[in-house]
């Protein structure tokens, strides 16, 4: 673990940069905006007309569980181990750098879903706010603290799972990022189609999601680890992911190519 912790700092310490912008302000307020919004707009009037038609809930049914962190989590893990195997047992430099960035990558995908997700979960058990099954008796805004699942509606940790995934896939395939968007907004709000969630909790878990996610990015770029702050100190990717570029390693994370 010493190790560890000594080959990061070296790293950090080897490639001082310009602190990330604080775009996190105007996200963040946006966001909250967006979901007061919501709050006195959409909210009662989507409990008050609850349940979807069948062809909506068919779609949200469709679609829901991709917001389920336990596939991501699976796969992001393998990617990470399986990288590190690699790394090992590699003769080849390239293969071995390779190897290495696919094991960083699962580690930041990793640490992603499953840290959002969870202080997600604790958020939304500590808020308490009634799920639309409850409209009837709580209306919108009802608020019962650590009263069980149907009182754990804002945020939705689904939408916090599917914003963290699409911030990860945005940052890492930005030529993409549109679309995206695009699916992170179906995939977040499948939850209200099937009636599990208000729009306010699937904006905000959204938001939560992704800004969880590009804290983490910045982080990383700190050590050089997936990522590496570009002039304004922004994260980028350290290589294009398409193709993925072959570059030599350096201990450092100064790399030619992408890596300037």
């Amino acid at each position: 673990m010493e190790k560890t912790w000594a080959w990061l700092k070296k790293r950090r310490d080897a490639n001082r940069h310009p602190p990330a912008p604080h775009y996190w302000q105007i996200f963040a307020i946006v966001a909250a905006n967006l979901v007061v919004l919501s709050f006195l707009i959409f909210d009662t009037a989507v409990g008050e007309t609850r349940p979807a038609g069948p062809f909506a809930r068919s779609i949200g049914e469709l679609i829901t569980d991709f917001g389920s962190s336990g596939w991501i989590l699976i796969v992001s893990a393998i990617l990470f181990f399986e990288g590190l195997s690699s790394f090992r047992l590699s003769r080849s430099v390239k293969r071995r750098f390779r190897a290495l960035y696919a094991a960083q990558i699962g580690a930041y995908f990793f640490l992603a879903v499953a840290l959002s997700g969870l202080s997600a979960n604790v958020l939304k058990r500590v808020i308490g706010r009634a799920r639309p099954s409850q409209f009837d008796e709580w209306g919108a805004f009802g608020i019962s603290p650590f009263s069980g699942s149907k009182f754990e509606s804002f945020p939705s940790g689904h939408s916090t799972t599917v914003g963290a995934i699409f911030m990860v896939l945005i940052l890492l395939l930005p030529r993409y990022r549109l679309a995206f968007v695009l699916l992170a907004l179906w995939m977040g709000f499948s939850r209200v189609m099937v009636s599990a969630h208000y729009p306010s909790d699937v904006i905000a878990g959204l938001s939560y999601g992704a800004w969880f996610s590009l804290l983490l990015a910045n982080i990383f770029a700190r050590y050089r680890l997936v990522f590496m702050p570009d002039a304004k100190g922004w994260p980028i990717p350290r290589l294009s992911l398409i193709p993925l570029r072959q570059l030599p390693p350096d201990p450092l994370g100064k790399t030619s190519g992408t890596d300037k």
